[in-house]
């Protein structure tokens, strides 16, 4: 009953990972179902679990999806069939075992034509053998030349417990697994029974370790497929963290294109969060400023006394963002994330500008507005990424076009290298914006070391920000906007 229920512990686990809910007391209740139907009607406990586990029909789908993989029992290929005996026919033991005068390769062929898998082949091959066939000594050795298929299944689900088989969190790990699985099996006594076959050296000792070793090769390949099918059961989640993770890390100039589907997915999830921070965080209440006339106002049916204390309280405003973004080279990657970013963002900032240039700085709110990032993206490469990088021309269309709407509740957001190809950087301009805005910030995707090196000219910018770090990661770009809903709100 206890394997039962454990293997009903593994099944949920499976179900969670898929993103399934279930709860302790359901899963108590699917304990509780296979105490009373067991596992001889594989529908019927389909049916059950079904009633028990799943509660919409999204989640219905996906547990018939989970319960078709993990309560599988497909049927093992045992050692002793004659398509065995044909494979190894077909691939010589590297002189290992010396055929002449045996003639059970070719009955082993004729076999496996008519054997179909079976095992029938392998039988009338060993009745035309001209010497009496020794049996296997060892524990597994004997279960694989066996007949018992369902029991070889067991043997591996077995020892894939045993060893853990669950935890498995990335695919490299599937070699790992399989060798311990091969060990838990008895992998050892039935190396050590080859090895003394082999030095034996007579025609039934060899005929033996043939066999064997053909049984430990199918063993090994159906091991192998047991861990590959609990690495998608159970390690679909794990590895998925461990990706994103990973992805959170990387610098978004080394992301490959076939990386952008996973990090504008780990975008989404970031700002999910966000919102959920702070899309509630509507006002802040000071407590110990005391607002007398609310007081007076609401205790007046109490006679003046105080029993309902209202405290002055200072309405939020979302923040106002406007975000420039150098789209040329490597740095347009930066670019195309941070913008996503502020635009999943909305319910917490709705009041978005974003502007783009490599020299002459033109606005693409709503370019992003009415289109998907790719495309919005392509437009705006095309409109505005060709061209030398000039961070002064760029400050002087800001200052003659957009400087106007900017006040003490603006935020600034530059993201650029500060590569200005020897050109006047105007850093006086932005020393305009940094005295007439809330806070002026600067994402560098370079190194600090590489801030003065060459034609950048972070270093006359700098001091003309609030804030002005490194900035190459989504990790850094999660950090970056969180502090700027912090601060603002």
């Amino acid at each position: 009953m206890t394997q039962l229920h454990d293997t009903m512990v593994d099944f949920v686990k499976v179900l969670r990972t898929a993103d399934v809910k279930v709860s302790p007391a359901e899963t108590l209740d699917a304990m509780e179902t296979i105490d009373l139907i067991g596992f001889e009607d594989r529908q019927f406990l389909k049916n059950s679990l079904s009633m028990v586990l799943s509660k919409n029909p999204e989640e219905k789908e996906t547990f018939e999806h989970c319960f078709e993989r993990f309560f599988t029992f497909e049927k093992f290929q045992p050692a002793s069939s004659a398509q065995s005996e044909k494979s190894q026919q077909d691939q010589p033991d590297d002189g290992e075992f010396n055929p002449e005068g045996d003639p059970s390769g070719q009955s082993n062929g004729q076999g496996g034509g008519q054997g179909g898998g079976q095992g029938g082949g392998a039988e009338s091959a060993e009745q035309e053998l001209d010497f009496e066939p020794r049996d296997p000594t060892s524990e597994l050795g004997q279960l694989l030349l066996s007949d018992n298929h369902i029991e070889v299944l067991i043997r591996i689900a077995e020892a894939g417990r045993a060893v853990g088989v669950n935890q498995i969190v990335v695919f490299t790990q599937k070699g790992l697994y399989t060798r311990k699985i091969m060990e838990e099996m008895g992998l050892k006594g039935l190396q050590d029974e080859v090895a003394d076959l082999q030095e034996d050296g007579g025609r039934p000792e060899m005929h033996l370790a043939r066999r064997l070793k053909n049984s430990r090769d199918l063993l090994r390949e159906q091991v192998r497929d047991h861990v590959e099918k609990q690495f998608f059961l159970h390690a679909d989640e794990s590895g998925k963290q461990l990706r994103e993770e990973l992805l959170k890390k990387v610098k978004l100039s080394n992301l490959e294109k076939r990386n952008f589907k996973d990090v504008q997915e780990i975008v989404y999830k970031m700002a999910k969060k966000l919102i959920a921070i702070h899309s509630k965080r509507r006002k802040t209440f000071k407590r110990g400023q005391l607002d007398v006339r609310k007081t007076l106002r609401r205790n007046m049916k109490y006679d003046g006394m105080l029993f309902d204390v209202k405290w002055k309280s200072q309405k939020v405003d979302r923040p106002k963002v406007m975000c420039i973004c150098d789209v040329s080279g490597s740095v347009s990657n930066y670019s195309r994330f941070l913008l996503m970013f502020l635009y999943s963002l909305a319910e917490v900032m709705p009041k978005v500008r974003a502007f783009a240039f490599s020299s002459d700085l033109g606005e693409v709110t709503k370019l992003f507005e009415k289109n998907n990032l790719e495309d919005a993206m392509a437009k705006t490469m095309r409109d505005y990424g060709n061209g030398s990088t000039d961070y002064g021309q760029m400050l002087q269309d800001f200052k003659s076009n957009v400087l106007k709407d900017v006040n003490g509740k603006t935020t600034i957001i530059i993201l650029g290298d500060a590569r200005n190809n020897y050109g006047d950087p105007h850093q006086e301009i932005l020393r305009d914006i940094y005295d007439k805005a809330q806070r002026v910030i600067w994402l560098n995707p370079e190194p600090k070391s590489a801030w003065s090196v060459g034609d950048a000219e972070m270093k006359k910018y700098a001091p003309c920000c609030h804030q002005a770090e490194v900035c190459n990661s989504l990790m850094h770009l999660e950090r970056v906007v969180a502090n700027l809903l912090r601060v603002t709100t």
